[in-house]
């Protein structure tokens, strides 16, 4: 049986700092969470509502200027944590079968 005290987040947290169980890491297993989502949103804002594109770059002006693709980057490099996350439910639930 599994102890369903500790969230995915928490143990995840607990690994990374070697076994220690403080908030501290529960607060870092948390923000592993965080960075994605708020550079894909950023992505998303810069993408709709950014900035006028020089007038060299007109000719081409796609919304997917070079903030907006740095963002989408960032949070694809960044997006680590979740797919682990999401590896590791899938793999509970096969041994629950």
């Amino acid at each position: 049986m599994t102890d369903v005290s500790t969230s995915p987040v928490m143990a995840h947290g607990m690994e990374t700092s070697a076994g220690r169980g403080d908030a501290a890491s529960g607060a870092a297993g948390w923000l592993t969470f965080a960075a994605a989502p708020t550079f894909a949103i950023m992505a998303v804002w810069t993408g709709a509502f950014g900035g006028h594109p020089d007038m060299l770059c007109m000719a081409d002006a796609s919304p997917l200027n070079g903030m907006a693709l740095m963002y989408g980057l960032m949070s694809a490099s960044h997006s680590a944590p979740w797919l682990k996350l999401v590896c590791g439910r899938r793999a509970a639930a096969a041994r629950q079968r």
